[in-house]
């Protein structure tokens, strides 16, 4: 009886996931089209409006990765990081302190470094099968390099 529950317990949470990341999708969508129709509006399209695009995209893509897979690599929510970061320099720079521009750079440049740091810890010491499990590592849905 026991294994039943908790076969059920992982069923349901899958269903819970796979909503969520459909309700993602869905919110994402609805993002993109309301920043075309701002674009169409203004009837131009600024760096800041492509970044922000490029934004959406990583996020479209890192739901169909962990729809493919099952696992969210940590990398991706890191360059979105980085190009929302970039994002917000290009926008803001003139408005901006010397100290903030360099807060801000720091930031993206420490998003960087993390992911070459997760990017050589993944090449350098990678799952093994026997090790992996759901939830860890490459076995099942969570967090992957």
């Amino acid at each position: 009886m026991p294994g039943r529950t908790s076969e059920r317990s992982r069923v349901l949470l899958s269903y819970i996931e796979d909503a969520g990341l459909v309700l993602i999708a869905l919110a994402t969508m609805v993002a993109v089209a309301q920043e075309v129709l701002v674009m169409v509006d203004a009837r131009a399209v600024t760096l800041a409006d492509l970044l922000l695009l490029f934004i959406y995209l990583e996020v479209f893509t890192m739901v169909g990765v962990y729809f493919e897979s099952g696992q969210l690599p940590v990398r991706m929510p890191l360059y979105i990081g980085m190009v929302a970061l970039a994002r917000y320099l290009i926008l803001d720079v003139k408005a901006m302190e010397w100290l903030e521009i360099i807060a801000v750079a720091l930031a993206a440049l420490i998003l960087a470094l993390t992911v070459l740091v997760t990017r050589y810890g993944h090449i350098r010491f990678p799952y093994g099968r026997e090790a992996a499990r759901p939830g860890h590592g490459t076995g099942g849905r969570g967090p992957t390099a």
